[in-house]
């Protein structure tokens, strides 16, 4: 699922706020919010813009002026939304968690509740191991923000990581109601954290592997959600 791992303890922490009450992935640390259309558009030139430098070059390596080169842009108009180049990385971590909330939202609808569990699971894994190998950015951007974080900050649990155990464990609770609401946090939380580990593993391996990985990760969420849904999904 979302690249979560025992030394990030999920997504991003405390430090830089990720989750916001509008959802913009432009309020982490920027000096300016975009207000609008064109602004915005601006903005995510500049993120997209940085995402194929880190790339490219590195994140050390890449500069404000190559981005806003990159980007087209004025380097000032730059400086107008991000004043450092490590605000504009957190600004791609954003928005990478909202699109993995988005899909996320997708695999959970009213219609994957009749879904045998197999299904599901094979749906989900697959889903979240496109997601990671069609963004090159991924892997770039969130290896250079653990470089970033503080200890206290990667122990402090994020608002996104709270969303995403919370609605999947009330999931859990519509497939099977004889299960307590603490004993559905629980399984979730497990599913995201096994999952997301093996998951962000596999985006370092071979093909060939990777597919192994995925493969195995499958059957132990099988094994591990049959014992509390398994005969509550419908064939």
């Amino acid at each position: 699922m979302f690249k979560i791992y025992e030394q990030c303890s999920c997504f991003v922490k405390s430090e830089i706020r990720l989750m916001t009450a509008n959802n913009s992935p432009s309020n982490s640390k920027m000096r300016r919010q975009p207000q609008q259309a064109r602004s915005q558009e601006r903005v995510n030139y500049i993120l997209s813009a940085a995402e194929e430098l880190f790339i490219e070059m590195g994140y050390e390596q890449t500069t404000t002026r190559a981005i806003a080169s990159r980007a087209k842009v004025p380097v000032g108009s730059l400086y107008q939304f991000f004043p450092d180049k490590e605000s504009i990385l957190k600004a791609l971590a954003v928005r990478y968690f909202q699109q993995e909330y988005q899909l996320f939202a997708q695999l959970h609808t009213k219609e994957a509740e009749t879904l045998p569990v197999a299904v599901y699971v094979d749906r989900v894994i697959d889903a979240f191991d496109h997601f990671m190998n069609s963004h090159p950015g991924y892997r770039a951007v969130y290896e250079q923000l653990l470089n970033l974080m503080t200890y206290s900050a990667i122990e402090a649990m994020d608002n996104y990581e709270y969303r995403i155990v919370d609605e999947l464990a009330a999931f859990f609770a519509k497939l099977n109601p004889k299960l307590e609401a603490e004993k559905c946090q629980a399984i979730a939380l497990v599913v995201v954290k096994v999952v997301s580990d093996l998951l962000w593993l596999a985006t370092s391996q071979t093909p060939a592997k990777r597919q192994l990985l995925l493969a195995e990760t499958k059957i132990l969420m099988l094994g591990y959600l049959n014992n509390y849904l398994g005969n509550q999904i419908r064939d």
